[in-house]
């Protein structure tokens, strides 16, 4: 594998998850944040997954990978944005029920949760729009990263299908270990399902729709059902 591919490979793995922690720690140490820390922080993310898109975008074509091997080339038939819709259908009415039975729960991961749900996810209607562009955002250049590069890159590699799925997976996990270690794992998981989609279908639409319709119901859901225990207590 060239040089630059293998940077991209370190970015992913090592770069990101310090990055995801360290802005961690110095969001859990803000007693709050306002709107325009939030709208900075949606705006800032957003900024630096885009740049990193067309980075590795760039460096993956010029090394010859087509679209189609990044997931960009078959055309969108009915079929395909059928599948699409019914996914974020299952997956946003997963999501949307499991926060609400965390909602209920008390303990270490609940209150983790929600602490992060206080500094994420919009309580204004003024956040909300920046926050939906994040998640579309969240869901096109994440999928591109996780089930297009590298699911290509490690394909053109040799690695086999099984081996393709569960090394982009544990990526994506570390990418989210912010969240914590249940956060790493349940995100690692859903990675094998996108992964496994993205296998199928050929193509990164489904999995892009999936991942920002997970993402827009997180950031509706959570602040309704993680945060009104806090409000009530």
């Amino acid at each position: 594998m060239p040089w630059d591919l293998w940077l991209i490979f370190v970015v992913l793995g090592v770069v990101i998850p310090w990055r995801g922690r360290l802005r961690l720690r110095r969001l859990l140490a803000l007693p709050l944040m306002g709107t325009k820390d939030k709208i900075v922080l949606y705006g800032t993310t957003m900024a630096f997954q885009w740049l990193l898109f067309g980075a590795v975008a760039w460096r993956a074509m010029a090394r010859g990978l087509t679209a189609t091997d990044l997931g960009l080339g078959p055309r969108i038939t009915p079929k395909l944005l059928l599948f699409s819709l019914a996914g974020a259908a299952l997956l946003g009415a997963f999501q949307w029920f499991n926060l609400r039975r965390v909602g209920r729960m008390s303990g270490r991961v609940p209150d983790f949760m929600r602490k992060l749900a206080e500094r994420l996810f919009p309580n204004k209607p003024v956040e909300l729009a920046p926050f939906c562009a994040l998640a579309v955002t969240a869901g096109v250049c994440e999928e591109f990263l996780y089930r297009g590069f590298a699911m290509a890159a490690l394909s053109h590699a040799g690695i086999a299908r099984l081996g393709v799925v569960v090394i982009s997976s544990v990526l994506f996990g570390l990418a989210h270990t912010y969240q914590g270690r249940n956060g790493v794992v349940a995100t690692a998981l859903l990675g094998i399902v996108f992964g496994t989609a993205r296998l199928v279908f050929q193509s990164l639409l489904p999995v892009m729709v999936w991942h920002a319709v997970v993402d827009l119901v997180a950031g509706t859901a959570g602040p309704k059902y993680l945060l009104r225990r806090r409000e009530t207590q």
